[in-house]
């Protein structure tokens, strides 16, 4: 009982696929009581719910998305409700365009409002997108009202939103929002998880003499993850700030490439130990480009440079809560488990190759474009 629970233990990350997380792009415009806005929908959420590829040939042409304007207006922009002053606003959709994000394709849907009031002080945003079909789903809003501008993460499914437009909103609740968002982002970042975890299983081992034994003590362990995890968190971190404050980018399809690559590798290094005591070192140098992968949430939100700088510090605290509660669960439990044989036959070894083994799926779909089925 005790292994087969190990073994569930290490391939439950494995279970999911890791794509980006289903996110769209909510910019509002408040200028004298009038409403104006642009909301970015990726094309893979919206074929996945209404189905846009009316040929199933994989490709969605422009020929067919415009074809399926009036019922992508509808499908979207009836999972959105907007009330001023208790007041319902109405909206007209402009036109449609489609733009480039880092992970694909958008639906871009232009739109004009009006609440009806002579005095906008609030806002009520209802937001219900995909909300039946996908829970991981995500809104990222960028508000604008005058020459203040504010952002927030909207989740389907829970309760509208109050934005009072009266006053600037304080900072740190507007990185509230993000830290929440870190969190949740590296906890559903399958592809980051296992990361760290291939850097961390072999975490309460020691390789001598050619082989993997159990460490002696707890505290050799716990300074052996605190090492890989502050190299890990350091360089992320670096690059994550570069990217989302437009210092420094890399094409999309290289960075998640690259991280799968990452993964494989850190998965490898345990059944064939070429980092052995190096393992800080190889936390670090990917860790770098896992920092941009992380900065793809908010490089695409288009904010200015003061929410970002509020956003980007709630979203890298909010990642770094994420996996120390990650770690902090992990540690103990690999640490127990290791006392047992079994540790190195099914933990190290079986699930590293499990995980080297969709890692190198990843790395298939995303540097060649292909869809793996499992």
């Amino acid at each position: 009982m005790k292994t087969l629970f190990i073994f569930l233990l290490c391939l439950w990350p494995t279970l999911s696929f890791a794509h980006k997380p289903s996110d769209s792009y909510l910019s509002i415009n408040i200028q004298n009581n009038q409403l104006s806005g642009r909301w970015d929908v990726a094309l893979r959420d919206l074929d996945f719910a209404m189905g846009l590829d009316n040929n199933d040939d994989g490709a969605i042409t422009w020929g067919e998305l415009r074809s399926k304007t009036v019922e992508i207006n509808r499908y979207v922009f009836s999972r959105l409700q907007l009330s001023a002053s208790d007041k319902l606003c109405s909206y007209q959709e402009i036109e449609m365009k489609v733009d480039e994000h880092t992970d694909g394709k958008y639906a871009v849907l232009f739109f004009n409002g009006n609440c009806g009031v002579s005095d906008i002080a609030e806002i009520m945003i209802g937001y219900r997108l995909f909300a039946d079909l996908d829970p991981q789903h995500r809104g990222l809003l960028n508000l604008t009202y005058g020459n203040v501008s504010s952002t927030a993460v909207l989740v389907p499914g829970k309760p509208a939103r109050v934005f009072d437009i009266s006053a600037n909103r304080m900072p740190w609740k507007e990185a509230q929002d993000f830290i929440y968002e870190g969190i949740w982002h590296i906890w559903i970042g399958f592809d980051h998880i296992l990361f760290l975890f291939s850097l961390l299983i072999p975490s309460v081992m020691v390789y001598q003499s050619a082989r993997w034994q159990p460490v002696a003590h707890f505290n050799n362990a716990f300074v052996d993850v605190l090492k890989v995890v502050t190299a890990f968190t350091l360089a992320h971190s670096i690059t994550l700030s570069l990217a989302v404050l437009d210092v420094m980018a890399l094409p999309s399809r290289w960075v998640e490439s690259c991280i799968a690559a990452s993964v494989i590798l850190a998965a490898l290094n345990n059944i064939y130990p070429l980092f052995t005591g190096k393992r800080a070192l190889l936390a670090f140098t990917f860790g770098l480009v896992h920092g941009f992968g992380f900065a793809t949430v908010l490089t695409d939100l288009g904010l200015n440079q003061s929410s970002r700088l509020w956003s980007l510090l709630g979203f890298n605290l909010g990642v770094e809560i994420g996996q120390f509660v990650l770690v902090m669960i992990f540690l103990p439990i690999a640490y127990q488990f290791s006392r047992f044989p079994l540790y190195k036959p099914i933990v190290l070894k079986s699930c590293s190759l499990g995980i080297a083994g969709l890692a190198s799926l990843w790395l298939l779909e995303r540097a060649f474009d292909i869809v793996v089925q499992v």
